[in-house]
């Protein structure tokens, strides 16, 4: 996937671009109260697709690269990419939500991992390793940096806790007019390396981890990508706007 060269947002496209990531904010909080056992995904991607319609936006996903849903709702081994159907999720699942949304020219991008039901404790503990890696990548994500420096704090803190850090072309983006824009922002990384952080610019950040190996291949529907050991795996995204200062998270209610 061709990126082109990153793009820094005005004032005004910020002030639009934290309406989209609120929708976005607002579709997981919706869909992820709803996940229970017993609910099937394709009933989840309707919540998220009349929250978004009903919001004046649209779904990011539908109709993205031949995509036909609203959200990518992977379960347990599945990193990224599932598609909702006729699934049902059962008590212990672990399931992914990605979600988007275009407003007024601009989109909006977040993921959140939850349990469905009662989960390990130890797939608990990831998830929530999984937040804290996002937050140290976030946490680069000011002036003078380089897209290196949020690469490689997210995997330093990942691999500490002894989790898989997702790699292999899977990484975070830029994001704005267009759902992915450039820089990519890979979950590896060496610190001052890669682009350089500048006001305004808008990334999606996001860490996919696993309980194994961090190995994965694409099923036959082309899309669901799954960790080849069949370990569960997590991702959590927020969409971030560079500012003078620091990162600003657009993707929260």
């Amino acid at each position: 996937m061709t990126l082109g060269t990153p793009i820094a947002k005005s004032k005004t496209d910020l002030a639009l671009m934290r309406e989209a990531g609120r929708i976005v904010a607002e579709t997981l909080a919706l869909v992820s109260a709803a996940v229970r056992p017993g609910v099937t995904t394709a009933e989840l991607d309707h919540v998220a697709y009349d929250h978004i319609r009903a919001r004046g936006a649209v779904p990011s996903f539908k109709g993205y690269g031949s995509f036909p849903a609203s959200i990518c709702a992977s379960v347990n081994d599945e990193i990224v990419h599932g598609i909702p159907g006729p699934r049902v999720l059962h008590d212990g699942d672990l399931f992914s939500i990605d979600v988007g949304a275009f407003y007024r020219g601009f989109h909006g991008d977040a993921a959140v991992t939850v349990g469905v039901g009662t989960i390990p404790p130890a797939w608990t503990r990831m998830v929530m390793v999984g937040w804290e890696a996002l937050a140290a990548g976030i946490a680069q994500a000011r002036p003078g940096k380089h897209i290196g420096d949020i690469s490689s704090a997210i995997q330093t803190y990942l691999e500490q806790h002894g989790y898989g850090v997702v790699g292999d072309g899977l990484a975070g983006h830029g994001v704005g007019r267009k759902l992915h824009e450039s820089p990519s922002v890979p979950n590896h990384g060496t610190p001052g390396e890669g682009a350089l952080l500048v006001p305004g610019l808008t990334l999606a950040i996001e860490p996919m981890f696993t309980l194994g190996s961090p190995r994965w291949q694409v099923l036959a529907d082309q899309w669901t990508i799954v960790t080849l050991d069949g370990s569960p795996a997590g991702h959590v995204e927020h969409t971030v706007a560079v500012t003078e200062d620091a990162a600003e998270i657009l993707t929260l209610l």
